[in-house]
């Protein structure tokens, strides 16, 4: 697979090329891209400056790692300009970026040559505690520099079937999680608000909270007994506040016009977003299955619109999985063909005033696409700019996933430049 993935990188255009060839896009952003495109492997000389009084250590995540292991080492790093990198420990032979020691700070290292410096996380102080019920609280929420994530519960149930989304790993990361370090798979509400409580006493450190699961279909209607459970969560945490509002996005699956009602009219959310994962009705069936069987690309589609008339313009997302519209066998041959058609899509939901923003596809090995490979650096500046760019043209805000409330997204972070 190493001499696969070199022979790749050979063929297209390097980093610094891409970076001359978009001069509009900050060297910074492009840079957190590649790093994310291609992981980062931790060097023995690194490893040795980690401390885990100061420095946030890998929490648990919805999501695996690119090596498939849980270790002890950074959450993830810092650029100089405040930009946040999520990116996973990835293993040497899949051509990773270096973290490691050059005169003795902390630097991204391509090909022997340092890139850029970087930091680690610092560790929220709620970190180091336990609820009264005795559980970690980094096992309850966790933290990226700015926001606050609760993952309420890591089953999916797309999965029972089958038919989960073909990039996602959620319920066999679950598993190893609560084998290996006894995270529980289903929160309890007054755990959380009692963590949120303790972060909360950091004054300034965040700026809002995103709550997400896996879908769950059971209730009367599909997805209600998961509203039931968001309500419940996002009430306890709304006993930390004075304001019938707060700062907070929910992902969840496509509700439909009544529970979406029930939520902004109970709970203080003030954001909402569900993912479609890949636009394009055809793509959409082949990589989201469950998704397209419970409700329908169309339909999802339409949920989103209806949602803003619920949570206002620019408060209502869907977000992409930037890549695999290219993954093999179905999807597009060619990168010119698939950010085209993906920006057309992006923008029909634009105009109905549903922003798109992207993560950068990570082929993770508990996935069903394990084996396959992202796109090109030059195709995921493309897409950053081109989903920025909507957001412009349809004056669409993006507070809720900006570039200090979420660091996942490459395209919003160019709303520091707006």
């Amino acid at each position: 697979m190493a001499v696969a993935l070199s022979r790749k990188r050979e063929t297209e255009p390097t980093f610094n090329e891409v970076v001359a060839r978009y001069p509009d896009v900050p060297r910074l952003i492009t840079l957190k891209i590649d790093v994310q495109r291609r992981g980062v492997h931790y060097t023995k000389r690194a490893e040795s400056v980690i401390d885990s009084s100061i420095h946030q250590l890998r929490s648990p995540y919805i999501f695996g790692s690119r090596d498939g292991e849980i270790k002890p080492l950074p959450e993830s790093l810092i650029l100089r300009d405040g930009t946040s990198i999520l990116t996973d420990p990835t293993p040497l032979e899949q051509d990773p970026y270096l973290v490691d020691l050059v005169d003795g700070l902390l630097a991204l290292v391509d090909d022997g040559e340092p890139v850029e410096f970087v930091e680690l996380w610092p560790k929220p102080r709620y970190y180091d505690k336990k609820t009264s019920t005795g559980i970690p609280m980094s096992h309850i929420v966790s933290a990226r520099p700015q926001r606050l994530n609760i993952f309420q519960s890591s089953f999916c149930h797309f999965w029972a079937d089958k038919e989960e989304c073909r990039f996602c790993d959620i319920v066999n990361h679950t598993k190893q999680q609560k084998d290996a370090l006894g995270v529980p798979t289903r929160l309890r509400p007054e755990d959380v608000s009692e963590t949120i409580r303790e972060a909360l006493k950091e004054p300034g450190r965040f700026t809002g909270m995103c709550l997400t699961a896996g879908s769950v279909l059971k209730g009367e209607a599909i997805f209600d007994r998961e509203v039931e459970y968001y309500i419940e969560t996002l009430q306890a945490i709304g006993e930390n506040f004075t304001t019938r509002k707060f700062p907070s996005q929910l992902i969840a699956s496509a509700f439909d016009e009544r529970q979406l009602a029930r939520l902004y009219e109970k709970t203080g959310l003030t954001s909402y977003t569900s993912d479609l994962e890949v636009l394009g009705e055809r793509l959409f069936n082949w990589i989201c299955p469950g998704k397209a069987k419970a409700v329908g690309y169309r339909e999802w589609q339409q949920r989103l619109i209806r949602a803003v008339d619920i949570f206002g313009r620019g408060n209502v997302g869907t977000g992409l999985v930037g890549g695999v519209e290219l993954a093999r066998p179905s999807g597009f041959t060619s990168e010119d063909d698939a950010l085209a058609s993906t920006l057309a899509e992006a923008e029909y939901l634009a105009e109905h005033g549903v922003t798109t923003v992207y993560i950068v596809w990570v082929p993770r090995p508990g996935s069903y696409f394990r084996d396959q490979q992202n796109p090109s650096l030059d195709y995921y500046v493309r897409l950053t700019r081109g989903l920025h760019d909507l957001r412009v043209k349809y004056n669409l805000g993006v507070d809720f996933d900006d570039y200090r409330r979420c660091g996942n997204h490459p395209d919003t972070d160019l709303s520091r430049l707006l």
